[in-house]
């Protein structure tokens, strides 16, 4: 029997990764295998299998693992192992398979609506598709009767993965983010803005009113009559609040679309990092252009100024994203300068999908985003914009303050830390603070 374990890194070998210039055409390599048999009667003859992993980058970068070729051949009791990272592919007598890693937030689309997608693959190719059965494993199987067999089914499912990281379908998992949250003045007035459109201020109750009435006592009936023109008309402040709350709701205003506090912040760039080897690899980007990022920012600290409110495509009738703009005091350029540091470094390691890559940046602090609104009744149509205008009128001119450019994140969408900000995977220092 013929055992052969094999790994490589399969966001490069199998091609997951997105092109970041359009000047040269994608291609795509899964693995190629050479092998040749040989079966005489019920006498064993000796079998070779040649497996050669051919890795291709589908980008313009300088990050590329040197071809890894392995060869696995029989020897009476004794079986060769090549590692490298990704895959583990498993030969024996008339059974192969192959273990790829491809992201547990890729897993449902390998599966498909109700197991459709899975079934079809498994139909047309003749293999068995094995998912783990936890969701903090990034590995399915393959296994097939041929080698042939398992390398259609993971070209397949190459294919769907491209498809589905390109398309809207696969949110973005992570970005490099600039923290604000970490001023707490800052965060102060985030919360008050929010009070003060919500109508969230504390509303104050004299609780030592007294009401002066009128007892008489009837002797003769053992009955008391009040005089209840003196009892004041009393009116409930809830009333009021139900009216503004309606009235916020008709302009699509609601608690849901406002930014927390807690996690403001400026986005760089952001990526969809859907397997361990590619976190690992953006880890390791941000840590290593940190000199580069300080040259950039020439050493020196970094302040921002953030003033007034403005619209983000649309019209304030219909907004959908309001934000805060942003400006380098001293307008030196620093910041940008660094922005493009690190945006040039995940592009140039094919971290960054080719139309963001190709987007020209624009750096601005969210405030509120309709796109972050809960539905309460999935059968009714998301509203996805809402009426800026009186929030405008009021805070269009509002200075909110000059605030230090303290360090760079690797952020995680959805998770948060202790402090309620974004969950940091790497982080990368600017230039501490002091005034020229």
């Amino acid at each position: 029997m013929l055992i052969c374990r094999s790994f490589f890194r399969v966001d490069r070998v199998l091609a997951f990764t997105s092109r970041c210039l359009k000047s040269k055409q994608e291609r795509f390599s899964i693995m190629s295998f050479r092998g040749s048999a040989a079966m005489d009667g019920s006498k064993k003859k000796e079998k070779m299998v040649n497996l050669v992993w051919r890795p291709i980058s589908t980008h313009s970068s300088s990050v590329v693992d040197s071809e890894a070729e392995a060869q696995c051949s029989k020897s009476s009791g004794v079986s060769e192992e090549v590692t490298e990272r990704g895959v583990n592919e498993t030969t024996s007598a008339g059974k192969h398979s192959v273990s790829l890693e491809v992201g547990s937030s890729l897993m449902k689309f390998i599966k498909g609506k109700e197991g459709t997608t899975q079934m079809k693959i498994e139909e047309e190719m003749g293999v068995k598709i094995i998912f783990p059965s936890s969701r903090n494993e990034d590995h399915i199987t393959i296994e097939g009767g041929s080698v042939d067999l398992v390398t259609k089914a993971s070209e397949r499912i190459a294919t769907i993965i491209d498809e589905v990281v390109k398309s809207p379908s696969l949110d973005y998992s992570h970005f490099v983010s600039l923290p604000l949250a970490i001023h707490p003045e800052l965060v102060e007035k985030l919360v008050n803005f929010q009070n003060s459109i919500l109508g969230n201020q504390s509303i104050a109750v004299d609780e030592t009113t007294s009401v002066a009435v009128d007892l008489n006592a009837n002797s003769e009936t053992n009955q008391v009559s009040v005089d209840i023109r003196s009892i004041p008309i009393v009116s409930y402040p809830p009333k009021a609040k139900e009216t503004k709350s309606s009235t916020l709701l008709d302009l699509g205003i609601e608690k849901s679309i406002f930014i927390k506090p807690s996690t403001f912040h400026l986005t760089v760039l952001m990526l969809k990092l859907w397997n361990k080897d590619r976190l690992n690899t953006a880890r390791d980007i941000l840590k290593s252009i940190s000199p580069s990022v300080m040259d950039a920012l020439d050493n020196r600290p970094l302040f921002i100024r953030l003033k007034g409110l403005d619209c983000m495509r649309g019209s304030l009738a219909k907004a959908r994203v309001l934000y805060i703009p942003v400006e380098e005091i001293g307008d030196e350029g620093r910041l940008l300068r660094a922005c493009k540091v690190i945006t040039d470094a995940f592009v140039k390691a094919g971290l960054v999908l080719e139309k963001d890559a190709n987007q020209s940046l624009k750096l601005h602090a969210t405030v509120m985003n309709a796109r972050h609104r809960k539905r309460k009744d999935k059968r009714k149509k998301m509203v996805d914009t809402f009426d800026a205008r009186e929030i405008h009128k009021q805070f269009g001119n509002e200075d909110w303050g000059e605030y230090l450019i303290q360090e760079a994140h690797l952020s995680q969408r959805f998770v948060f830390d202790q402090s309620g900000y974004y969950r940091c995977c790497a982080s990368i220092p600017f230039p501490g603070e002091h005034r020229d």
